[in-house]
């Protein structure tokens, strides 16, 4: 098995144009990786220099000790799974797992074996006689994970491997790969934009956006200590509420956030406030003082329930409801607060309907800070 080391690798093109730009990145052994980033950010490139099916303009590409920017895709011992499958539509799911080791010149009986093996994992046994057109989407996606797993190699490389699947089948695969990494004790990287992928399979998630490397963590502690805006927003479904507002400072020495807007029919100011846990003041938030910040919310932060607004001492907002959405285990509240709009995840119980005007309160504990000219975060 192997280890993986990037270090500074960029992906340039001609004319001037940086694809990926200085990733570093070390990759232990036997670890579940993901990479994920919205459209063009530079994953499945970084992928594909991994592979060797681009290459290096700049940097070092370690695979355990061994430098392999200059070698051969052939000679680098790991496995890729696409996006599309790549199956061979004129042999059986057998021939197309068997493939790869007929052209290493693998000996026949150790080719069945292999074959079997990876198709009783992977609960293909009884599809080895079929051809790829009679078979499911999700059949298919597990002739092409069988056809790297028969080649037994120190790393896998998986570039969307589930995004032609529908939602369910989805689902159903995300568990599978899991529990085949689990199985194998092999070095997984996995390229999606999906971040409920990400989430729920990767031991640590790389977020990327234009190229470079946002972010390096576990699921948990990007979720919950996001390093900036875009990685706060991107991760979480339904994703993060974003609410500008004034950091200031009370005659008791509190931080609080300010935000609303102007009344235009009693021109008077309708301002909500929401102060800063002692947990939460940190020095920093001093030179914030009376400026513009970004307050972040995510939707499990903001209650409707009455037991919640009762005991809530600050943060207690009037919104009108716009719509709602059942989910069957819990109901989303789309929401408008004097101009800003709010999303809740609330309990299924809850008797919200659109038009309706309620009072919602945030958890002043679950806020998070970001400086509106940087995106940087400055309090989680």
């Amino acid at each position: 098995m192997a280890s993986l080391s990037l270090r500074g690798i960029y992906k340039k093109y001609p004319g001037g144009v940086v694809a990926v730009s200085d990733v570093n990145l070390e990759i232990r052994d036997k670890e579940f990786i993901i990479l994920v980033g919205p459209s063009g950010c530079g994953k499945s490139t970084t992928l594909r220099m991994i592979a060797g099916l681009e290459e290096i303009s700049e940097g070092e590409l370690y695979i355990g000790d061994r430098l392999v920017n200059d070698i051969a895709l052939k000679d680098r011992d790991i496995a890729m799974v696409f996006q599309n499958y790549a199956l061979y539509p004129h042999m059986t799911v057998f021939e197309n797992m068997a493939f790869g080791l007929k052209l290493r010149k693998v000996p026949k009986d150790e080719i069945a074996r292999k074959v079997e093996e990876a198709a009783r994992i992977l609960d293909l046994s009884h599809l080895l006689d079929r051809k790829p057109k009679a078979m499911s989407g999700g059949q298919r996606q597990r002739v092409a994970l069988g056809r790297a797993i028969v080649r037994n190699p120190k790393v896998f490389l998986l570039d969307e491997p589930l995004s032609n699947l529908d939602a369910k089948l989805r689902a159903q695969m995300r568990t599978e790969i899991s529990k085949l990494h689990k199985k194998l004790g092999t070095t997984f990287i996995y390229v999606t934009h999906d971040q409920t992928e990400a989430m729920t399979m990767g031991d640590r998630i790389v977020v990327m956006k234009d190229g470079f490397v946002q972010q390096i963590d576990t699921p948990q502690n990007l979720y919950e200590n996001p390093i900036n805006k875009f990685v706060a927003g991107f991760l979480g479904s339904p994703q993060m509420n974003f609410i500008d507002a004034v950091l200031k400072k009370n005659e008791n020495r509190q931080y609080y956030v300010e935000f609303g807007s102007e009344d235009t029919k009693s021109h008077r100011g309708v301002k909500y406030q929401i102060i800063v846990p002692e947990s939460k003041s940190i020095p920093e938030l001093e030179k914030y003082v009376d400026r513009e910040v970004t307050l972040g919310v995510r939707p499990e932060a903001v209650h409707d329930e009455e037991m919640y607004l009762s005991n809530a001492t600050t943060g207690i907002i009037d919104c009108n409801v716009e719509i709602t959405e059942m989910m069957g285990a819990e109901t989303y509240l789309y929401l408008e607060c004097e101009g800003t709009p709010l999303i809740a995840r609330v309990s299924p119980r809850s008797t919200a309907k659109p038009q309706d005007e309620i009072k919602v309160a945030i958890d002043p504990n679950k806020i998070h800070l970001f400086d509106k000219e940087t995106e940087r975060t400055i309090v989680n």
